[in-house]
């Protein structure tokens, strides 16, 4: 394939013609300086770039896909991914995350589809290549509630470059990266170290925004959250913002986020790059020391990105006093490094070493490329698949009004709790007890507003707990199904029938259902993609109605079968004409 890799940094933009597995590339751009008056914004950049595309097309010839480097994907994109309208727009979301980066790479996004309309195009993400972070690293120290309301966690980026890096050298030591213990430096404007356990990150230094871990060229990196307390006491959000992303770091502590300048204005004595260098390195040696202990030991490091490539003192002050983890540079290797196209992997390591040492050639382009062949291998493009957002349903009861007045006393209003996707629907502050032949199930949410007839779902891990054997029905298809008795604060009722299991289900609109040649209750199947945990399900049964938001219902079974929580996305696979997946069901309004 003749794939345009597109890559958008905060300080440049590297694009490249990918025509093969290796280098060199069939073509090779790179606009530099953004921020100069010559280029003072993105914007001039982007124009600057396509300029140059359009002025050499014959060069590279017809095009099979275009490949864009996206810094932060989100929770919600965890690998590479088709881009459609709903991808933009997701994305557009996640900027105030990455803002140097994101916003840069979004505007690159639109332009390319607006010059190569007809060819598909792929976002590839710097923090898929983390998604594999265990929850002890993942997770930050503050209440579940703030978490999962604003997302917050770490992401990590400079995946793409990690990736690459973990396969050079996996390929250099004639091992698979599933046998190896790795720790890669990438080291440009923005740096960031990886651990990589046996093929998968499993702590990084950057979290939930780039502006964590290392030293950077215009980002301090790790600070304490007092300082930013203290900084907000004295000036405004977008001053702040500025402060911590443009205006800190190696820029802050001399002027420069250039390593070569600073690098020689140290050698002749200024004092404040000395300093610079000092904390640099500094920060860098001592990830490398936690992360070698998180895993156990390290069999190679390695080094990549601008300064980590170009920069041997960089590379000396790093690797100081690490003899004891077995790494050993040989200083002259060191010294004379010079990585390249036909050579961009080096080996700085003494051969006494036990730790490999290795310098990088960074590629991430070839790594994009790479992504992008292998997605539109598995998925041809015809049209986008569609996408729709998972909601998880615990254990609940819809109950009627006569029943409620039994539990709770005559004329009982339900109090909501909190507003559900559907409209007009809400979970409630009461619960109930449920109490089977077997067991019994505490605290059982009720659902509002009070329903004609009584309905308790629950999934198969209850069955077992209570001792009943429900039925797998869609909503209000009640016939022949269990009882089970109720206790509230003021009574029990025992209900003769109404307890089933959910069948799984996708609420759209007839609007959405026009769209994409659906009828109620038709059977459709839809594909979760959760790292590791990969399902598709089948017999997803579609309700129609006017007032419904698209939404899949699945019950916490399925749910932690494949591994996803309430606003992940899935998948749909729409039935085939003829198939007998299509048949419609027999079902009652929901």
């Amino acid at each position: 394939m003749r794939i345009l890799a597109i890559n958008c940094g905060s300080s440049s933009i590297k694009c490249a013609v990918i025509a093969g597995e290796r280098p060199p590339h069939a073509l090779d751009l790179r606009i530099e300086n953004i921020g100069s008056p010559e280029l003072p914004d993105i914007a001039a950049a982007i124009d600057a770039l396509f300029t140059q595309l359009r002025a050499r097309w014959a060069e590279f010839g017809e095009l099979d896909a275009v490949a864009h480097r996206i810094v932060h994907g989100g929770s919600e994109f965890t690998g590479a991914t088709l881009i459609d309208d709903a991808t933009v727009a997701a994305l557009g979301t996640l900027e105030h995350l990455a803002p140097l980066h994101n916003p840069p790479a979004l505007q690159a996004v639109r332009r390319a589809r607006e010059l190569f309309a007809r060819v598909p195009q792929v976002a590839v993400f710097d923090t898929a290549f983390h998604a594999t972070l265990p929850p002890r690293a993942r997770e930050y120290a503050l209440p579940e509630e703030i978490r999962a309301r604003l997302g917050i966690r770490r992401y990590g980026f400079h995946g793409i470059s990690h990736a690459q890096v973990a396969s050079q050298v996996a390929a250099a030591m004639h091992r698979k990266p599933q046998d190896l213990r790795i720790i890669s430096c990438h080291l440009g404007n923005g740096a960031s170290v990886a651990a990589i356990e046996y093929g998968r990150s499993v702590e990084t230094s950057m979290g939930m925004t780039p502006l964590e871990g290392l030293v950077m060229g215009s980002r301090a990196g790790d600070l304490d959250p007092g300082v930013v307390l203290e900084l907000m006491r004295q000036m405004p959000a977008p001053e702040l913002d500025e402060l911590l992303n443009q205006r800190a770091g190696l820029k802050g502590l001399t002027g420069t986020a250039d390593m070569r300048a600073i690098e020689q204005r140290a050698a002749a004595g200024d004092e404040s790059c000395r300093l610079a260098i000092g904390l640099y390195t500094h920060r860098i040696r001592k990830y490398i020391g936690a992360y070698a202990a998180v895993m156990g030991g390290v069999d190679a490091l390695a080094f990549t990105g601008g300064v980590g490539e170009h920069s041997a003192l960089v590379r000396h002050r790093c690797l100081q006093r690490l003899e004891f983890l077995g790494a050993v540079l040989d200083e002259e290797r060191n010294r004379e490094a010079r990585v390249s196209a036909e050579r961009p992997l080096l080996d700085l390591a003494t051969t006494s070493s036990r730790a490999r040492i290795f310098v990088a050639r960074a590629d991430e382009e070839l790594t994009m490329a790479r992504e992008a062949a292998r997605l539109l291998a598995a998925h041809p493009v015809t049209a986008p698949a569609p996408r729709v957002p998972v909601a998880v349903s615990a254990r609940h009861a819809h109950l009627s009004q006569a029943t409620l007045d039994a539990l709770f006393g005559a004329g009982h209003a339900l109090q909501p709790k909190t507003d559900l996707s559907q409209r007009g629907q809400f979970s409630a502050q009461e619960t109930v007890r449920l109490i089977g032949p077997r067991g019994s199930l505490e605290h059982v949410r009720l659902m509002g507003p009070p329903r004609a007839h009584d309905q308790v779902e629950i999934s198969r891990s209850d069955e077992f707990v209570l001792g009943v054997d429900a039925p797998v029905r869609i909503s209000g298809d009640l016939a022949n199904s269990p009882g089970i008795t109720l206790e509230g604060p003021r009574g029990r009722v025992t209900l003769t029938s109404g307890v089933i299991c959910a069948r799984r289900h996708i609420h759209m609109s007839d609007v959405d259902a026009q769209r994409l040649g659906l009828a109620d209750c038709t059977a459709v199947s839809v594909r979760i993609d959760s790292q590791g945990r990969d399902l598709v399900f089948n017999d997803v049964t579609v309700r129609i109605a006017p007032e419904f938001r698209l939404e899949l219902h699945l019950d916490t079974d399925e749910a932690n079968a494949a591994g996803v929580s309430t606003g992940d996305m899935a998948e749909l696979i729409l039935p085939v004409a003829g198939n007998a997946s299509a048949q419609r069901m027999r079902s009652t309004p929901d």
